[in-house]
């Protein structure tokens, strides 16, 4: 008898065309991997894959199998989906994540207007770094997680889908009074000699920020760090170094001692709702999603 569960993951090496990238996208191990193949085949009775250097190829029995394999677990995705949308979102729970800016300002809205629609469903929610989120809502810790993205740094990665809700750029925080407060136009390149305050290193805000420094000619020279964006204004508002600051962590309060401004060009955050797979099977989930993009509309520019 054909295991559906591994003709999953015949489906997923071929789809990646390596075991190590079917493990990641599946978040099992390699060996797990190799194991649910060497089973499958047993099962089969003949080979199903060929290996070699240039990755791994389908037998003639393998192509075969692999085919019905898509057939019969897109019949079962469409029943899960069928049943789900028959149950409704009446009941059950929705574990959901947030970045800490989005989480005082879009979530709260949102979480709001999902309660009034449906009362039944009870809600959780956890704060954390895009980095740290990800992981977590592949292994099914959440059921969604709002999340933010930079320009080339890729999506949230295999087994994760995102839904763009809208852009938050990055503005520059300057001193009250300082020299450059009151120029039209300011670049990154005005900024090489000054002293910075950012979020931790390891931090993704503050790994971009690196990352466009470094692009335009010069290595920021960081005199203090914290993932408390009020700390980084006021540290700015003390005169201490200039900071890129999302603005929806400045639509929370800015220091009478601090100067926002454009920086030209601007950097951009692209905030996003992922879940898991290629769609939203639960309905709760899927609800949220739509009241998220709702609530984003006042956010876009």
């Amino acid at each position: 008898m054909l295991n559906v569960q591994r003709l999953r993951v015949l489906r997923e090496v071929l789809a990646q065309g390596s075991f190590s990238e079917a493990a990641s996208s599946l978040n099992y191990t390699q060996s797990a991997v190799s194991q649910a193949i060497a089973t499958l085949e047993a099962e089969a009775g003949i080979p199903l894959l060929e290996r070699d250097r240039r990755g791994v190829r389908p037998t003639t029995a393998g192509e075969r199998l692999n085919e019905h394999g898509v057939r019969i677990l897109s019949q079962l995705d469409a029943a899960e989906a069928e049943l789900g949308a028959i149950a409704g979102v009446e009941g059950g729970e929705l574990r959901m994540a947030s970045f800490p800016t989005a989480g005082a300002t879009l979530m709260p809205l949102a979480i709001a207007a999902f309660r009034s629609a449906y009362p039944e469903v009870t809600l959780s929610l956890i704060e954390g770094e895009p980095e740290e989120l990800t992981p977590r809502l592949r292994d099914g810790e959440f059921d969604l997680a709002l999340i933010f993205e930079f320009d080339g740094t890729g999506g949230p990665g295999p087994g994760l889908r995102s839904t763009p809700l809208f852009e938050d750029p990055m503005k520059l925080a300057l001193p009250k009074g300082h020299r450059l407060a009151d120029r039209d136009r300011i670049t990154l390149e005005d900024l090489s000699d000054e002293a910075w305050v950012q979020t931790s290193e390891a931090s993704a805000c503050a790994r971009h920020v690196v990352r466009i420094c470094r692009a335009a000619g010069f290595e920021p020279r960081v005199s203090f760090e914290s993932d408390d964006y009020l700390t980084v204004q006021g540290l700015v508002a003390a005169g201490v170094g200039v900071a890129l600051i999302p603005e929806l962590a400045l639509s929370q309060t800015v220091s009478y001692d601090t100067a926002v401004t454009e920086l030209d060009p601007a950097p951009v955050r692209h905030v996003v709702a992922a879940t898991r797979g290629a769609g939203v099977s639960l309905p709760a989930a899927a609800a949220m999603l739509d009241l998220l993009q709702d609530t984003a509309r006042q956010y876009q520019l």
